[in-house]
């Protein structure tokens, strides 16, 4: 059998260990389908795990890395043929069966998706889970009425989204996305520093992070957003369920600011809004594949480049703290053949 390159994770004396180790194909786990992996990509989720927070691995040792494209080396499927190139994002990949840092994967062919035209492996680990996840949250607010043309007579700020966490991954591309479909893009961030960045994708305005991040002071403020896309939680989603217009919805897919939320249910009740929960992991097969064609087709490249470094794999240990900190900006590749 073949050997291939791989990040291992060991578990000593209560600590997780890192090691680059040379690994033989017939250690991966069960699955119809065999990827030589090209990228793999830093999440938040990915930083958790290489420092071993939050007990998402039980079992050591462990080949992480939650996300990856590559092309198809071996198939038991029907689906899938030698050659075919693929992408996976989520599905526990990474967390309960080896994962995406390294040069081979093997998973069921149910897990992964056919990456489409008109993006490489690297643009789609750009992307990752975390811009697959901005992609799930604008099809939500779209389904929930969100419309970038609000029609004639529309009030000013008809078509106003905020984006919290906005430098971080889901934040950026969210931004990107937004701004390229015709929306007027508010960001929020704590890093004034990366005005210029976050202009470039699109921002329109950009607020500071301790103006959403305080608990809300009344069950109702002024209505300022047509919809919200919130990766932090906490008090700052509190504070945007506050300030969103009558019937308007805000998609929840992160809690760096906390799980906890302050709030009450005065705007649900008085001004209709909707808390839309959005999950990437367990996503339906069918809407992947819709999620994946409508990035190919509106997410600018030129921004996602713009939002993306590439490192080697060895890397990603160094990067993992920061990403945890709220330190990395937009979102990292990791080339596993550099």
């Amino acid at each position: 059998m073949a050997e291939f390159c791989a990040l291992v994770l060991h578990e000593e004396g209560g600590k997780v260990v890192p090691r680059l180790e040379s690994l033989d194909e017939a250690r991966l786990p069960p699955g119809e389908v065999t990827v030589a992996v090209e990228y793999s990509t830093l999440n938040y989720k990915d930083g958790m795990i290489l420092e071993g927070q939050g007990r998402l691995v039980r079992a050591y040792p462990h080949v992480p890395g939650v996300d990856f494209a590559g092309t198809v080396l071996a198939s038991d499927s029907p689906e899938f043929r030698p050659g075919d190139p693929v992408i996976l994002t989520g599905w526990r990949v990474g967390e309960v069966q080896w994962g995406g840092y390294a040069e081979r994967a093997r998973v069921p062919a149910s897990f992964l998706v056919r990456r489409p035209a008109g993006l490489t492996a690297r643009q789609a680990m750009a992307i990752g889970t975390a811009g697959f996840t901005a992609m799930l949250a604008v099809m939500a607010l779209e389904k929930h009425g969100l419309a970038p043309d609000a029609g004639p007579g529309a009030n000013p700020g008809a078509n106003d989204v905020l984006v919290t966490g906005a430098a971080g991954g889901v934040g950026s591309v969210a931004v990107s996305l937004l701004s390229a479909l015709g929306y007027r893009v508010a960001a929020s961030t704590g890093r004034p520093e990366l005005r210029a960045y976050l202009e470039g994708l699109g921002a329109a305005e950009l607020i500071d992070r301790a103006a959403l991040a305080a608990k809300p002071s009344r069950p109702l403020d002024r209505e300022r957003w047509a919809g919200a896309i919130d990766a932090v939680g906490g008090t700052t989603l509190a504070t945007v369920l506050t300030q969103l217009k009558y019937r308007a919805s805000v998609a929840v897919c992160g809690l760096a600011g906390g799980s906890d939320l302050p709030a009450t249910v005065i705007p649900f009740l008085l001004r209709g809004v909707n808390l839309l929960g959005i999950d990437s992991v367990m996503c339906p097969r069918d809407e992947r594949i819709e999620a994946w064609g409508r990035l190919a087709r509106d997410l600018p490249l030129d921004k996602l480049e713009a939002l993306t470094q590439t490192v080697p794999l060895a890397d990603a240990l160094g990067l993992a703290p920061r990403i945890l900190k709220g330190e990395v900006r937009g979102r990292i590749v990791i080339d596993l053949a550099a």
